[in-house]
């Protein structure tokens, strides 16, 4: 059985076409805890704890419908290797988000993932 890199996921990644809407709709009308909000590197994105982690996240640069499954990965570039030894594409380039480095993969069917390394932000160290 291959070794599993996968540390856990950490965010659902959801876009929005109309920002303020859906953050009021997120923290008011859902009554989700706002973890952070950011601007930074082209977009706007804030994290909303509905239910505990995954934290829930929603991106003005993303318009919906469109989610991304984010994982946590110890070492991005090493995670990367071990995957394309698999047969794994990724789909760009490793890409810097808040948090740290980011890199964008689709499975088969097309569904939007994404592994991370969490080395800045609100699980810096966790």
């Amino acid at each position: 059985m291959p070794e599993n890199i996968f540390l856990r996921l950490v965010y659902i990644y959801i876009g929005t076409n109309d920002y303020k809407t859906d953050f009021n709709y997120y923290k008011n009308i859902l009554g989700a805890r706002l973890v952070w909000e950011k601007t930074g590197f082209g977009a706007q994105v804030a994290a909303f704890d509905l239910c505990g982690e995954p934290y829930l996240l929603i991106a003005d640069h993303i318009k919906a419908p469109a989610k991304r499954l984010i994982y946590a990965v110890k070492n991005i570039r090493d995670a990367k290797k071990v995957l394309e030894s698999r047969g794994w594409k990724a789909e760009g380039e490793i890409f810097e988000v808040p948090d740290g480095p980011c890199l964008n993969f689709s499975d088969p069917s097309g569904n939007d993932h994404a592994i991370i390394e969490m080395k800045r932000g609100y699980m810096f160290g966790k």
